[in-house]
């Protein structure tokens, strides 16, 4: 258990004893992420449904603070460090090495990482209306099912989080949480939009950036909540 342990640690902010860990179980933590998906969907739940004993907007607000708390921004982060690279690059590929690895954010992040946060907001209005909030539990799962995909059938940009995982994969874990999603779907078909949203993401950074990274796996991740919650919500 102690990799699920790691992943969650990874991957979000909650409050777990340190593990004694070694660079396999660093790599095979990637196995474990759309489990911490389970974790944050039900945290983000806590957090709308306290909001929805004010009002709905309440809920969406409530719950989008409860978002990025648990996951320390982690992915809103990526998404700006990749929003930067994409606009600032000009497909200089030394260029946009060195803008990912700058820790200070461009105005194309600025600008994606607050209109990701406006599209949230209202994405979670909107989406209360029609489901109880513990499906965010699932939204946010099968979010988490894209890295593992992207892991494996991209090149890794840089040596860095996103090469550790990819020594880690395993189609065993990969296959289970597959069905999962797919059993999911059954539930709620429109979450079955991520099966085409994945790999349309993994062909955009192959395009754009050239490979997979820890950040492309964080825009990825936010990118997958929203549009999860847009077609939920189109659906209904």
């Amino acid at each position: 258990m102690k990799r699920l342990v790691l992943a969650l640690q990874l991957m979000t902010r909650l409050p777990l004893p340190a593990q004694d860990v070694d660079e396999g179980d660093f790599a095979a933590a990637i196995r474990w992420l759309p489990a911490t998906g389970i974790a944050v969907g039900l945290v983000v739940a806590g957090g709308a449904g306290l909001g929805m004993r004010i009002d709905p907007w309440a809920g969406a607000l409530f719950g989008l603070v409860a978002w990025v708390a648990v996951t320390g921004a982690l992915h809103l982060d990526g998404l700006g460090d990749i929003a930067d690279a994409a606009g600032a690059a000009h497909g200089d590929r030394s260029r946009l090495s060195a803008v990912l690895a700058d820790p200070h954010i461009g105005s194309f992040g600025v600008v994606a990482i607050g209109l990701q946060l406006a599209a949230k907001l209202v994405l979670l209005r909107l989406w209360l209306e029609s489901f109880p909030p513990w499906m965010l539990a699932a939204v946010a799962m099968v979010a988490r099912i894209g890295p593992l995909f992207w892991t494996r059938w991209l090149p890794p940009l840089h040596e860095g989080l996103a090469s550790r995982f990819r020594a880690g994969w395993r189609a065993e874990p990969f296959i289970f949480w597959s069905i999962l999603g797919l059993a999911l779907g059954y539930r709620e078909p429109a979450l079955l939009a991520a099966i085409p949203l994945i790999p349309l993401w993994g062909l955009w950074l192959r395009s754009r950036i050239g490979g997979i990274s820890g950040d492309g796996h964080g825009a990825g991740i936010e990118l997958l909540e929203s549009a999860l919650l847009l077609a939920m919500a189109v659906a209904r």
